[in-house]
């Protein structure tokens, strides 16, 4: 569970990287042929909402929330959704969904006249809110992990899921620092 610290860490022919935790998600169908991987959009999570550490990130992505453990949770338990990975606030990754497959992190979006992201995105969570800061261990691997996604795919673009569906999203919220991973989107 520790982040890709090699920059050309390899992915498997089917889509997982190695050095992270897979968690296998059921939640995820196929890419449409033919289209590539151009987007990576990031968001940012928390459960029960401005709580950090646990498992309910993880047993909401694999369709095990419990809805009597946390008022919230019975908001969301029957959800269906994913993402390819998640970064918690120590750094250590853990992948859901092979970058192979379609994950189901951006629901309704758009982006750059493109509906359906899903199709052409991977999406990155990150453990987080809009009211906290994230940390320098994230960052560390967030950079690092997209360092690795833009050796293997074509991505021209990295955005966060409120622009990818504004008016409906605010994540990864007013305290990612998007300067912390400029450099990633210029490559």
């Amino acid at each position: 569970m520790t982040p890709p610290t090699d920059p050309v860490a390899p992915l498997s022919a089917d889509g997982w990287l190695s050095g992270v935790a897979r968690i296998d998600s059921p939640n995820h169908d196929a890419r449409p042929a033919g289209v590539a991987i151009s987007l990576i959009v990031i968001h940012a999570i928390s459960l029960p909402p401005g709580e950090f550490g646990g498992n309910a990130v993880t047993e909401l992505f694999t369709n095990r929330l419990d809805p009597q453990v946390h008022p919230y949770f019975a908001n969301i338990a029957a959800q269906r959704v994913s993402t390819h990975f998640f970064i918690r606030r120590d750094g250590a990754v853990s992948q859901f969904v092979s970058c192979g497959q379609r994950a189901w992190h951006a629901g309704t979006s758009c982006w750059q006249g493109r509906e359906r992201c899903n199709d052409f995105s991977l999406g990155i969570e990150l453990e987080g809110d809009d009211l906290t800061a994230f940390t320098s261990l994230q960052y560390q691997a967030l950079v690092d992990l997209l360092a690795v996604l833009q050796r293997h795919f074509p991505v021209d673009s990295i955005a966060g899921h409120l622009d990818i569906a504004p008016g409906r999203k605010t994540d990864p919220g007013p305290h990612f620092d998007w300067s912390r991973v400029a450099p990633c989107m210029s490559r």
